[in-house]
């Protein structure tokens, strides 16, 4: 088939097609939305029964950073204050301290059992330390699991805030595997520019937000999702400029804007989540076709161990860190442990290796998106089950 316009509208709305459909008969098994998205993706690329050629890891980039600021936004927009405020300083700790903990955890397992030199074990690890927002919003939300203890608040809160600090770790071990020479120290000012000018840009677009939004008095309803849509990229991008985390931004805009009196705010959260969704199965589809199966062939025996210590070791080690001060129970531990889901978003990072070109940038992303893949499978699939055997789920 030849590459035209009406080619590419025509597979894209089958693919979009198929997702949805397949999506929702998912739920009655029990299979994640976000395997079939990837499956659907991996059917159609170059390896499948498709044989779309995709290998542009810069498109698939850009594809992911804009359903990234999307997916965060309306997890902001969606984010209740009330809700969250007794579980925030829990929350804080899992997406600052525990993120850290798991890529340094993580990236002395993947140094000790491969060639990896240090930088680059840290860096894949920093990659897939964060959980993903769209995996646990999907999953719990599709589940309609009652979870009990503000349970659901902490682990939508965790995975919605935590892909900043996964962002920023990436972003610095790669920096240093590109320039060995740079030294870790240098990077310190880096890492607290990032957190600190995103948490403030946030703030400050939220208020300018929220000002612009409800002054402005736009004639035609219609205009609404754009203004938001433009706020929020220009929160993105000129957070990036002043060297802030854009995405960090992004999110604390879209939280600030939730929690505040602002017009059509009701209707922009049925919208954005028609966004996010459109989006997730976009980048889904998009992650699936780059990926070719073959070459997860030959990663397979260190994939699983780096997928297992990841799960069973690296996750329960940081959560039971951070929040062992806290009077909670076992069981609760145990249960935030295991909804480490990671999803697209570290498989988004893992083409920022591709691009600067690293010599194991190949093998770090088949790896993670092995990685992403067996814990969506394994911990999706048993989120449910592992709420009643733990008794963290109130009755249906």
């Amino acid at each position: 088939m030849s590459i035209t316009i009406d080619n590419v509208i025509f597979i894209g709305s089958i693919l979009l097609f198929i997702s949805v459909i397949l999506g929702k008969t998912s739920y009655k098994f029990g299979i994640p939305t976000l395997v079939i998205f990837l499956f659907i993706g991996m059917l159609a690329g170059s390896e499948g029964i498709g044989g779309i050629k995709f290998d542009s890891a810069r498109a698939a980039q850009f594809i992911g950073v804009i359903a990234l600021n999307i997916i965060l936004f309306s997890g902001g927009l969606d984010t209740r204050w009330q809700a969250v405020k007794p579980v925030m300083y829990q929350g804080i700790l899992l997406s600052s301290v525990g993120v850290m903990l798991t890529a340094g955890c993580l990236g002395a397992f993947v140094y000790f059992i491969t060639d990896f030199t240090l930088y680059e074990s840290l860096l894949l690890g920093s990659i897939v330390s964060s959980t993903d927002a769209a995996a646990v919003f999907s999953i719990l939300r599709s589940k309609s699991l009652r979870l009990k203890e503000n349970l659901r608040p902490t682990l939508e809160f965790e995975s919605g805030s935590n892909d900043p600090m996964a962002y920023v770790l990436t972003i610095i071990f790669l920096t240093l595997v590109v320039n060995e020479k740079a030294g870790f120290m240098s990077m310190v000012p880096v890492f607290f520019m990032q957190i600190i000018f995103g948490g403030i840009m946030g703030f400050a677009f939220g208020y300018a937000s929220k000002f612009i939004i409800n002054k402005i008095h736009l004639a035609l309803e219609g205009l609404y999702p754009v203004l938001f849509i433009s706020l929020m990229f220009l929160t993105y991008s000129l957070t990036g400029i002043i060297g802030g985390n854009g995405y960090l931004a992004v999110y604390v805009c879209g939280l600030f804007l939730g929690n505040s009196e602002i017009v059509q705010k009701d209707n922009m959260r049925k919208i954005f989540d028609g966004f996010a969704w459109m989006m997730q199965i976009a980048l889904f589809l998009t992650l699936g076709l780059l990926v070719y199966p073959s070459h997860l062939v030959p990663i397979f025996g260190v994939g699983c161990l780096i997928s297992a210590f990841l799960i069973f070791v690296a996750r329960p080690i940081a959560v039971w860190l951070c929040l062992g001060l806290f009077r909670m129970s076992k069981e609760r531990l145990l249960y935030i442990s295991w909804v480490g889901l990671r999803g697209a978003v570290p498989i988004v990072f893992a083409t920022y290796p591709l691009l600067a070109g690293i010599e194991q940038a190949t093998t770090i992303f088949n790896i993670v998106f092995f990685v992403s893949l067996t814990s969506v499978l394994i911990q999706g699939t048993t989120l449910g089950i592992v709420a009643k055997y733990l008794k963290m789920a109130e009755k249906e």
